[in-house]
């Protein structure tokens, strides 16, 4: 069957955050870097689709096709490593250290970052004709979106950095669910499906992706945008990091790892002296008389 249930689940979630933390630097640079550069070349694609069209859930609905396609080929993001690789340090693997887990999810971010700015450089030349014209009508859309997901927020202060991380939070709560759902399923059909919808999702109602921002912005700083990039750092991608690492960790890896991983003795049926049942917790000592 391709259905995995999910005991067995979340040791491959478990399994996953083990060999991310162990994997070497070079193979986690290139994952990482190509990871980056396929996700945003997808959110090139959803946003010149919705630029296009005048319909943002047209670009929604086909946004996914860089993840599933990154993901597939065995590429990481820094939202997916957020949540698979604490798992391994919880179950206790051995080598699993807090140092590793920082030293992959540093490599990861850097090795994101790289291939989204890749991408930016690309898509800029392509939406200016090498620098020599105006942007685009799509080049002005994500220019625009820059400006309003920095300044947009400073201007309502400390509610906007609510906003902002919370926006982040439940962005890595949809995306980590993606990168679990694919592997509830051992069929390529199975896969995507579990993917897309989740993506799909985060991406239409504008939650804040720490690698999709790291192509969006610095496209916008590229093409002339009004924002800086200090503007970019603190009224974006800071926070979003923070709550795509709450998000993910905290909705997706830690719920399943308790629930699944360590999962909770089953209450017992006791019987009364007289006849009857009762549930209750195995610790729970029956009343007498």
């Amino acid at each position: 069957m391709s259905y995995v249930k999910p005991a067995e689940l979340v040791t491959s979630m478990i399994d996953a955050g083990e060999s991310k933390v162990l994997m070497s630097t070079r193979d986690t640079l290139i994952r990482s870097f190509m990871g980056g550069a396929m996700l945003t070349l997808g959110a090139a694609f959803a946003v010149t689709v919705a630029t296009q069209t005048g319909n943002p859930l047209v670009g929604a609905m086909l946004f996914p096709a860089g993840f599933v396609l990154l993901y597939l080929l065995g590429y990481d993001l820094l939202t997916g490593v957020f949540t698979l690789a604490p798992l391994a340090l919880f179950d206790k693997r051995p080598g699993i250290t807090v140092g590793g887990i920082g030293r992959n999810w540093g490599l990861v971010f850097l090795g994101n970052f790289a291939g989204a700015f890749m991408v930016a450089l690309c898509m800029s030349i392509y939406f200016t004709y090498g620098f020599t014209s105006e942007p685009s009508v799509v080049g002005e859309a994500i220019s625009e979106i820059g400006h309003g997901r920095t300044l947009g927020y400073a201007e309502h202060g400390a509610g906007g950095m609510l906003t902002l991380f919370i926006r982040g939070m439940l962005c890595n709560w949809m995306v980590s669910t993606g990168v679990v759902a694919a592997m509830m399923s051992t069929s390529v059909p199975g896969k995507v499906i579990g993917m897309w919808l989740p993506i799909m999702l985060f991406f239409y109602m504008g939650f804040e992706h720490s690698v999709v921002n790291m192509f969006l912005f610095p496209t916008g700083l590229l093409l002339g945008a009004d924002f800086t990039v200090g503007d970019y750092l603190i009224w974006n991608e800071i926070p979003t990091v923070i709550g795509n690492l709450v998000g993910g960790l905290t909705f997706v890896g830690l719920m399943i790892f308790a629930t699944h991983g360590r999962t909770g003795p089953k209450r017992v049926v006791h019987t009364r002296p007289n006849g009857k049942t009762f549930a209750a917790a195995p610790t729970r000592v029956p009343p007498q008389g």
